[in-house]
Formats: structure tokens, sequence, C-alpha cells
């Protein structure tokens, strides 16, 4: 008990930077193979089903052990002012880098 209450003195006394955890961490996965090409699907598919939803792209997944394709859809952000970061892959050191979409 004492300790948690020397913690969180000492956490006071830094200010709220002490207190700051980063918003998102982020290493991705390393995938042997390279995901297949993107599908090309129009954009927006129909109307938003209500006030607030963002289209996101479809996208390819890793799932255990092989790509999946996820389709574009409407979705909520989490909260205001977030935005989709789509997912990415890159090449890195023989094999690919994925880094699943999140919200910002």
């Amino acid at each position: 008990m004492a300790l948690k209450k020397a913690v969180l003195l000492g956490a006071l006394m830094l200010g709220p930077a002490a207190m700051t955890l980063p918003a998102k961490v982020d290493v991705g996965i390393s995938v042997g193979i390279a995901p297949p090409t993107p599908r090309v699907a129009p954009g927006p598919i129909g109307v938003a089903p209500g006030p607030g939803y963002v289209w996101t792209n479809g996208y390819w997944d890793w799932v255990g052990s092989r790509w999946v394709w996820v389709g574009g859809r409407w979705a909520v952000p989490p909260g205001p002012h977030r935005v989709w970061v789509e997912p990415y892959y890159h090449p890195y050191r023989g094999a690919y880098h994925y880094h699943r979409g999140y919200w910002r």
C-alpha cells in the first residue's frame, strides 16, 4: 500500500506529463509472403447508415497463417475527431512487415 501511495505522489509531483500514456504502440508483425493485390472496389457503397458514420476501405488482414480480405464498411469512430488509419505493409528483411489499421 505504501508503494502505491509513493508512486501516485511521485506522478503528481512530476505533473500531468508523467501520467500521459502513448495513444498507440504498433510494432507490426512479420509475414513471409506478400499480401495479394488489393481488390478493386467502388468507393463507399450506398449512403451512410446514420450520422457520424465513415467509410473504411477494404484491406488484406493476416489471420492465423493466411491473408484474408476484409471488405470496406461503414463504421462509427470510437470517439470524436478520430480518423481511420488504413493498415499498411512494407518489405522488411526478406519478409513483409504488416501494421494493422487503427483509429487515431
